[in-house]
């Protein structure tokens, strides 16, 4: 997942934060109370994320996953509860400011069902979150990312489990339900 490198101190760090972003500050915001906050990018910017945006906005995906590597790969600290987050669209526009409410490293083997729900993407099992999390870990865009052309999960695989809320909506994103 490339990064958009607006600024010089961005830090990037993406997985499959439900399909889980890169984190860096928004100077381009426009909206002064944001300029400081991390980005939040949910997968690579497209359909993926369209509809991951889309389920945040709904209320429907409250939690999202990322891998333990990317956060160690960007030397960015783990985030923590009560971190405020921008989430841009797949246009870069920001569309929503969240608030972390939770934060758990697991190994992947023990990520359960209700976290796996509260993603919002309509998975009711276990197995078919992880099946869904495993084909973008083990995709070419997130192996081109880590510069690792075999890269692969497994049950030891450290991951870190995020929930959060939407604390505010804002009007310049483009996900409809449209982009779904």
């Amino acid at each position: 997942m490339t990064a958009h490198q607006d600024h010089q101190d961005h830090q990037d760090h993406r997985g499959y934060r439900g399909h889980r972003g890169y984190r860096g500050h928004l100077g381009h915001l426009g909206h002064q109370d944001h300029l400081e906050l991390p980005q939040f990018e949910l997968g690579f910017p497209g359909p993926l994320r369209d509809r991951l945006v889309f389920a945040v906005l709904s209320g429907a995906k409250t939690a999202t996953t990322g891998l333990l590597t990317e956060y160690e790969r960007g030397d960015a600290p783990l985030p923590s509860a009560g971190q405020r987050s921008v989430v841009p669209d797949s246009a870069g526009r920001p569309v929503a400011v969240i608030e972390l409410s939770g934060v758990r490293l697991v190994r992947l083997a023990e990520v359960d069902r209700a976290h796996a729900e509260a993603e919002g993407e309509g998975h009711t099992t276990v197995a078919t979150w992880r099946a869904a999390h495993e084909a973008f870990w083990h995709g070419p865009d997130l192996r081109k990312e880590l510069g690792e052309p075999d890269f692969a999960v497994d049950d030891d695989t450290p991951v870190v489990l995020e929930s959060f809320r939407v604390v505010e909506r804002l009007e310049s994103g483009s996900v409809s339900a449209q982009d779904r």
